[in-house]
């Protein structure tokens, strides 16, 4: 079976970085994509210590609200590996706020990022998949899109979101070679709530004892 190339969005920690390992185990071609490069680094290097060649690993930092970018993110790893067999849209930030104590900010921020990013990556990588006639689409929902909680509602929002547009787009792709995949994760061990948004833009920094 021909090595299959895997791209992690949010790749630098937690659900990310798990994938990016046993994925590495697997033998797969990886693009590694986050913000922090230094962070990215490390888990290339981890997954070289998985059993990876140098030249099965590709460190590609990206922010996914950037979306002017996307285009030429694509074509490197096209460069690079030939194709994308599957898209792991992983990148995403959470919220611990109130919504009377929640500025207007930091709701634009965490569409931006969980939802418009992982639709503007989605789009950029969707027609070569087409006209490969092969591909799978991923994206790292939650359980917060499907039911609504407390301190979360712009988080909540979001996922909601994200959980519509692959629902739909998978109706839309029936047929023609691309799976999509939501992925609803429960309480998992990450930073999450450490990285969550308060209400001023700010760090949580701390964890919350449900996910502890």
């Amino acid at each position: 079976m021909p090595t299959q190339t895997v791209w992690i969005t949010g790749a630098s920690s937690g659900i990310g970085e798990a994938l990016a390992l046993k994925y590495a185990q697997d033998g797969a071609c990886l693009v590694l994509s986050a913000r922090r490069e230094d962070e990215l680094e490390r888990v290339a290097a981890r997954c070289r210590g998985a059993g990876l060649a140098s030249d099965q690993v590709l460190v590609l930092p990206l922010d996914v609200t950037d979306w002017e970018s996307l285009a030429g993110k694509v074509q490197k790893v096209l460069d690079t590996f030939g194709g994308v067999d599957l898209l792991v849209n992983n990148a995403g930030v959470s919220q611990r706020s109130l919504c009377k104590d929640t500025d207007m900010s930091v709701y634009q921020k965490l569409m931006d990022v969980d939802v418009m990013g992982q639709i503007a990556l989605t789009k950029a990588v969707l027609p070569h998949m087409l006209e490969r006639g092969a591909g799978h689409l991923a994206v790292t929902s939650s359980v917060a899109g499907k039911v609504g909680a407390p301190m979360r509602t712009g988080y909540c929002a979001a996922k909601h979101a994200v959980m519509g547009f692959f629902d739909a787009l998978r109706a839309e792709v029936e047929g023609q070679g691309v799976s999509v995949s939501t992925i609803t994760p429960g309480f998992i061990r990450t930073d999450i709530a450490r990285n969550a948004l308060s209400g001023d833009g700010s760090a949580y920094g701390k964890e919350d004892k449900d996910i502890a």
